[in-house]
């Protein structure tokens, strides 16, 4: 039988995925912020149409535009923590999805126990089991 077991990706920081984890989120930044001048944009838009309660309206938009100010909020402070990291630090980048084979007789704890894939600009560096 097999079976899905997640598996951390960790990454070796170095000043390469440094400046690319910081470009990653300078991206999302300028995306949330566009979002928010398009959402003040539909408000006011909306707010003008005939028989729309402007109340309703601005409680709605403002629900989407505070979201987003929080993930902005978040955002910055990744920033600043990425900025104080020392280099040669392992970071958790991602989770990926591993398919692994059991067969009866198998150690359970051994097959649930926490792997991970440790990458350093790109390249895989190590397997943990």
């Amino acid at each position: 039988m097999k079976i899905i077991k997640k598996v951390l990706v960790k990454q070796i920081v170095t000043e390469k995925s440094r400046k690319k984890l910081l470009n990653q989120f300078n991206k999302q930044k300028m995306r949330l912020e566009q979002e928010c001048q398009q959402l003040l944009f539909e408000k006011k838009k909306l707010q003008n149409k005939p028989g729309v309660s402007k109340q309703d309206v601005t409680r709605r938009f403002q629900n989407e535009i505070t979201k987003r100010r929080e993930k902005l909020d978040l955002i910055d402070f990744k920033i600043e923590q990425m900025e104080m990291l020392e280099l040669g630090v392992e970071i958790v980048e991602d989770e990926v999805e591993a398919l692994v084979e059991v067969t009866k007789g198998m150690n359970w704890e051994e097959i649930m126990s926490e792997q991970s894939i440790v990458i350093k600009d790109g390249i895989i560096v190590r397997i943990d089991k």
